[in-house]
């Protein structure tokens, strides 16, 4: 587990490596990257925690919009009152 602070940090590093990489138009990186990505943005109750953000990349939009449907499920299930079975069912024992 990691404080607040500590998320922070590693938000703002990861942030300014990907500003930096962005503007070197020489950079390895960013020559294999596609030109297009489809992002999803989702945020819900998980355990204890509260949001995951998704930055998929795809070749089909019909792709990104199923991994969506995945997450709008997930996100509905962590905001109901009444606990629900796991959306991936695993068996125990």
């Amino acid at each position: 587990m990691i404080t607040r602070e500590e998320l922070e940090q590693i938000l703002q590093f990861v942030s300014k490596r990907w500003i930096d990489i962005s503007r070197d138009p020489e950079n390895k990186a960013m020559k294999t990257l596609p030109s297009s990505f489809w992002m999803n943005s989702i945020g819900g109750k998980a355990g204890k925690g509260r949001w995951v953000t998704m930055l998929m990349y795809t070749e089909q939009e019909a792709d990104a919009n199923a991994f969506k449907e995945v997450l709008l499920r997930w996100q509905a299930k962590g905001m109901q009152k009444t606990p629900d079975l796991d959306l991936i069912q695993i068996k125990k024992g």
